[in-house]
């Protein structure tokens, strides 16, 4: 199979023409169209299809190619791991079933806030700034879910597909005499029964691929599919230091000055970002700088840069008539507004090229580093604002297939500008969906309940999603420093203080924050805060390294711990701890709580900070604990920088080796970044290191420390 063929077998570049709303009007019987085989698409991958599936899907309307050499690395799997499904289409749309067998598990479908393993759970794959429920909702759901049978399944649509993932079952057709008296509840007639098959339904559509990733195991399957979409990203160096946002109303000499009182704080800081306020219009937005506040935006951006910054701006895609890009961008619009803004068609050309090069001349070109994304999402049964369902789009796209691909193809828009520059970005964006594993946006939620947000972490590695639990203010101490220590071990460490004028650590009750009225002796916590924060800056090169992984291999640098360990049947519902790059368990500690109870993985760990063996599967850790909780494969080398102001400064590159146990675990980072191997040699109590001779900044080894 060349590669020719295989970008064709799986929809990329040519897509089929739009279904019209009058082909459901055939006969049922006409309407029936079974299927079972699947067509092997790309090494590992398989395809089915049923019916005629519409032209813009996560695969058919995607703008970045798979990873076909990636794919090829992987362990070769020559047999389809599970049975090809059976479908139809109907009036209703289309109705597909796959099998599921007694004891196997069930993942992923996006960023799920609420709930973790999916068996016998109804999923609906829509697009929702408010998931309150169980429902499936989530800012970006994605229709693909991996098994502890060592497969996924990709359903391609942007619809609000539903999974009823193995609580549906036939029908009783024979008559039954029962001679004994039984009373059941509805969880012994589920044990009684065994699952059913995962049926989806797929509204309004008059066809559908469905893809299959095989494993063998779920960290491979996974892999497949992340690959299949491109492959994992790798951010910039900076983008992986600390971040802090600005409150929205602040000018441009009070970020300035707050800048300049984190170095002299000694807090490492990378990324600056402004909210509403650096636009003179927002909701909905002129994406054009606010003169009084800002009156020399270029001169800003430079003076940021010279302290060590970058800058990143808030934005949503909604165009004020005041917008510079209003006129031009009318005719390549939805049908109605938003915040009476334009919604720009991005999944055609023209509005992607009118609004990305409007922030390419005007924002990229002066300096801006990167974006985030805002209200890309749905929110229109909820919070009652966004585009309807039955809008229409110059591209041909109506409301819901829109709201489903909005966020995808408005972080194609920026990151284009930013890629016809060779320039790297990292932002981060409020919705997204299938296949936005190569995109180096990370979502967020203006939602705050702590356990949901590491809830969400655990759950993005299943759909090649990056998730922030950003930290905005707190209850009490207690609560900044357990959500601050989560924050540092996520793909984005970031405060974000729109609404709060001064950093949380010198005030946490917000109205007083916004008077100025610091809290008595508020540095101690400041000084805790610093510590907590300079970890992110320690972590650097392990960080670097697990999305280097991410990038060439597809494995996901954040994790739950079921995908490494499938088979163990007591991490299976474990969704407040994940794997953190290949040797690092994290376990976050909640405020309020007096204790807290860590489940490990079969193997010898290691307590990361003190090196203490951990004896037994089962860990209960005292709220009392300064750090957080965080184990570290025995025998593993870790890295662990100098604490540094930012990520380019050059304590960043020097490095002292950690050395747990006998040291036998290496370690080693690409040559992209670094090219630094590690090996420790315990008998004579020594280690060795090489790096290669590309042209990246070189890591000083500092020293070696045995830990414990």
């Amino acid at each position: 199979m060349n590669r020719r063929d295989v970008l064709k077998g799986i929809g990329s570049g040519a897509v089929l023409s739009g279904i019209a709303p009058q082909s459901y009007g055939l006969a049922a019987a006409e309407q029936q169209t079974n299927f079972t085989a699947w067509e092997l698409v790309a090494p590992g991958i398989w395809k089915s299809t049923i019916g005629r599936p519409e032209a813009n899907s996560p695969v058919r309307s995607r703008r970045i190619a798979p990873d076909l050499d990636g794919l090829g690395k992987l362990v070769r799997v020559n047999t389809a791991p599970l049975e090809g499904p059976t479908g139809s289409v109907t009036s209703r749309g289309v109705e597909l079933q796959l099998k599921l067998a007694p004891g196997e598990l069930m993942y992923g479908f996006g960023l799920q806030m609420l709930s973790f393993q999916q068996q016998n759970k109804k999923r609906t794959i829509r697009v929702n700034a408010d998931p309150k429920v169980d429902s499936g909702d989530s800012h970006a759901p994605v229709p693909f879910y991996v098994t502890t049978h060592g497969y996924g399944v990709l359903v391609d649509t942007f619809r609000h597909a539903t999974f009823y993932c193995g609580e549906i079952h036939a029908r009783p057709v024979e008559p039954k005499t029962s001679h004994t008296q039984e009373i059941n509840s509805p969880q012994t007639v589920r044990e009684r029964q065994g699952p059913g098959p995962v049926m989806v339904e797929v509204p309004r559509a008059a066809g559908v691929d469905v893809y299959l990733f095989a494993g063998p195991q779920m960290r491979q399957a996974v892999q497949r599919y992340n690959l299949f979409a491109g492959g994992g990203v790798l951010p910039p160096e900076w983008g992986l230091g600390f971040w802090y946002r600005a409150e929205m109303h602040l000018d441009a000499q009070q970020v300035l000055a707050l800048a300049k009182s984190l170095r002299q704080d000694d807090i490492p800081c990378d990324v600056l970002g402004l909210e509403p306020g650096w636009q003179s219009h927002a909701y909905s937005c002129t994406f054009a700088w606010d003169k009084q506040r800002f009156p020399d935006p270029a001169g800003f951006v430079k003076a940021a840069q010279q302290l060590g910054y970058h800058v990143n701006l808030w934005e949503h895609a909604f165009t004020d008539p005041a917008s510079p890009i209003f006129p031009e961008l009318v005719p390549y619009s939805g049908n109605f507004g938003v915040w009476n803004g334009l919604v720009p068609d991005f999944p055609g050309e023209p509005a992607r090229r009118i609004f990305g090069g409007y922030h390419g001349r005007e924002l990229v070109d002066i300096g801006i580093s990167g974006f985030k994304l805002d209200e890309c999402d749905n929110s229109d049964f909820t919070n009652g604002w966004s585009f309807p369902d039955n809008s229409s789009f110059p591209s041909g796209v109506d409301g819901e297939v829109m709201h489903g691909e909005f966020g995808l193809r408005y972080q194609d828009t920026i990151l284009d500008q930013f890629k016809q520059r060779g320039q790297s970005t990292y932002g981060l964006v409020r919705s997204s969906h299938a296949l936005a594993t190569p995109y180096p946006f990370v979502l967020y939620s203006d939602l705050y309940d702590h356990r949901e947000f590491i809830r969400a972490l655990v759950n993005s590695g299943f759909s090649g999603l990056l998730w922030c639990p950003e930290v905005r203010d707190a209850r009490d101490e207690e609560d900044l420093i357990r959500r601050l220590q989560s924050v540092i071990f996520s793909p984005l460490a970031m405060v974000n203080a729109w609404y709060i004028r001064n950093p949380p650590w010198m005030q946490i009750d917000r109205d007083k924050n916004n008077q100025d009225q610091f809290s008595e002796g508020w540095e101690h916590l400041r000084d805790r805060c610093r510590e907590i924060i300079s970890w992110r800056m320690r972590l650097l090169p392990y960080l670097q390294a697990a999305f280097a992984e991410y990038e060439e291999s597809g494995m996901p640098p954040f994790r739950a711990l079921v995908m490494d360990y499938p088979n163990d049947p007591m991490i299976q519902d474990v969704d407040d701890e994940y794997m953190m790059g290949d040797r690092l368990l994290i376990a976050p500690l909640f405020a309020g709580e007096p204790e807290r109870k860590v489940v490990l993985p079969e193997g010898e760990w290691q307590d990361f900070w003190t090196g203490a063996v951990v004896s037994g599967r089962t860990q209960t850790i005292p709220a009392a604990m300064n750090a957080i909780p965080v184990f570290i494969k025995a025998g593993s080398l870790m890295p662990w920088a100098d604490v540094a102001p930012h990520a380019q400064s050059p304590e960043a590159r020097r490095i002292t080796v950690r050395v747990y146990g006998d040291g036998d675990i290496r370690w080693s980072s690409p040559t992209k970044v670094g090219g630094l191997r590690l090996r420790w040699d315990s008998l004579t109590g020594r280690g060795n290191s090489a790096q290669s001779s590309a042209k990246v900044r070189r890591f000083e080894i500092a020293s070696w420390q045995k830990i414990g």
